[in-house]
């Protein structure tokens, strides 16, 4: 593989983290809200998306819905750009010199499952800090989370209060979403991008050369789209249960994501009001 194609390859993926972050996190900040307060020990519940968002912009303002998003860029950008990287070079390594345009599961699934796998170690105490950062809002009602003035501030205060393992609280369930997650992500795109291709490709000699690059463009928008509602519908409960280990008050909660989702009864409400809002983030 060339090192000018790897280059795009990860200057491609740190582009749309950045991107992903400016037009997602308002969303995620709510799903996250969403996931956290909905428990059956925090002191209130959202009704349902529309109602969190509401209470966020009268007692924070618009910049509420940004809060945690410096950590979020940091994060976000080199998690994109690594994945993108790496599930690129490891797919065509798989690949070897068969390079078949159609696409394959058992180069799609690994790469893709590795990349996750990797990014996992990056996304976890990113994820921790925003999903921290966004759960403390402003109002004096929430007493049980610890108040931190910024990311830097939130990440040293769990390092010193929980030890190093402290930032990585969450990291087994971050895994198992990302490599999940990205297998799922990337098979559909993949798949679904290959085939409208196909479809446009056998009637190319009725395009010209504008309109077949904006149809071209819109199949891969619609297989992104289709791609970030199948990560979303694999990886939910997962992502659900990171959010409530990371931001549990109590440091000697489960980690286990499985045991801490069955003791959840209110796990298939939280479910339905987060994925409203998952789905409409840029990752989809």
């Amino acid at each position: 593989m060339a090192a000018g194609d790897a280059a795009k390859d990860y200057a491609a993926g740190f582009v749309a983290g950045v991107a992903t972050v400016i037009v997602g996190h308002p969303f995620d900040t709510v799903k996250v809200k969403l996931q956290a307060y909905n428990t059956k020990t925090l002191v209130k519940e959202y009704k349902n998306a529309w109602q969190c968002t509401g209470r966020i912009l009268r007692t924070e303002g618009a910049r509420g819905l940004y809060r945690g998003a410096t950590s979020s860029f940091i994060g976000m950008a080199f998690e994109s750009s690594l994945l993108f990287g790496l599930y690129s070079q490891t797919k065509k390594a798989l690949q070897g010199d068969t390079q078949s345009s159609q696409p394959q599961l058992q180069v799609i699934i690994p790469s893709a499952a590795y990349g996750g796998a990797i990014i996992s170690m990056i996304l976890c105490p990113a994820e921790l800090v925003k999903c921290r950062m966004q759960v403390q809002g402003t109002e004096s009602s929430v007493s049980k989370y610890a108040r931190y003035s910024g990311p830097l501030d939130c990440a040293l205060k769990t390092i010193r209060s929980e030890g190093l393992k402290g930032i990585f609280r969450g990291g087994y369930t971050t895994l198992l979403r990302e490599s999940t997650g990205n297998a799922t992500f990337f098979t559909i795109y993949e798949f679904s991008r290959y085939h409208m291709r196909k479809r446009l490709d056998s009637s190319s000699s009725t395009l010209g050369q504008k309109p077949k690059m904006l149809i071209e463009a819109g199949v891969d928008i619609i297989s992104g789209g289709l791609a970030g509602m199948s990560f979303w519908l694999a990886v939910l409960p997962l992502d659900v249960a990171k959010t409530i280990i990371q931001t549990s008050p109590d440091t000697n909660s489960s980690r286990n994501p499985f045991q801490t989702l069955k003791s959840e009864s209110w796990f298939s409400r939280a479910l339905r009001r987060s994925w409203s809002y998952s789905c409409k983030s840029i990752s989809c």
